[in-house]
């Protein structure tokens, strides 16, 4: 691609970040010439840009500010890649990592890739690949942000039900009819549709199906043993 074709292509997509903060990317790599040039690149493209020589540099910076992605080298002094990702997932830290090393195995990508690193590209990286994957990257982690709220908002919304109505609501999303609810808790089944009614209300949902989505998305649900091995034999 032409480089003023290219820099036209990244002014355009820099667009995208305008009507918020750009995502941080932070550069690890104790190759001087690759930091620089990454970050130029990576500047152009509308992104904000934090250099990095060693992992140890990285950790001594925040990371919870906003969306942001870690481009890091393999083969470094001190700490090196792996180290690195191993260090951040201890620290709680779960921004998107992508590993870009001309030392890289079949092994050692199996072996990032496992710990949930995004991807690992080989030096020399086209500009394509590398924006693809760091716009994936920070796609992926949006998405588990916004999925991370949207349970916390449900996390909270049941933490304010009332004891039994957490009761009816357990045996609800089991499937239990209202007669046999009533029986179990030993209240009228007019009562249990009452509970019912306000659980809707209360977790802002429209239908029991909805009901049993939060329960298995807050994993109040017991998990279900499909395992043959586990199932008595006939006879």
């Amino acid at each position: 691609m032409d480089d003023v074709i290219w820099r036209n292509w990244c002014r355009d997509q820099s667009n995208c970040h305008m009507s918020e903060a750009s995502p941080i990317i932070h550069v690890v790599d104790d190759d001087a010439s690759f930091r620089s040039a990454i970050g130029e690149l990576l500047s152009t493209c509308g992104y904000e840009v934090s250099l990095h020589e060693t992992a140890r540099k990285l950790l001594e910076t925040s990371l919870n500010d906003g969306p942001a992605c870690i481009l890091v080298d393999l083969q470094m002094p001190d700490l090196n890649g792996l180290q690195l990702q191993d260090r951040l997932f201890e620290l709680g830290c779960r921004l998107p990592m992508v590993f870009i090393s001309a030392c890289g195995d079949i092994p050692t990508t199996v072996q990032t890739i496992k710990a949930g690193a995004e991807d690992f590209l080989t030096k020399p990286v086209t500009k394509e690949k590398l924006l693809e994957t760091i716009q994936r990257a920070l796609a992926r982690y949006e998405a588990a942000q916004a999925e991370e709220d949207r349970i916390s908002v449900l996390r909270s919304l049941f933490a304010q039900l009332t004891p039994r109505a957490r009761e009816v609501f357990d045996l609800l999303v089991r499937g239990k009819p209202h007669k046999q609810i009533s029986y179990e808790l030993g209240i009228s089944e007019r009562t249990v549709k009452l509970h019912r009614h306000q659980l809707v209300q209360k977790l802002k949902v429209r239908s029991l199906a909805e009901l049993a989505v939060i329960a298995e998305r807050l994993k109040l649900l017991p998990e279900r043993n499909d395992n043959p091995a586990r199932r008595p034999m006939k006879r």
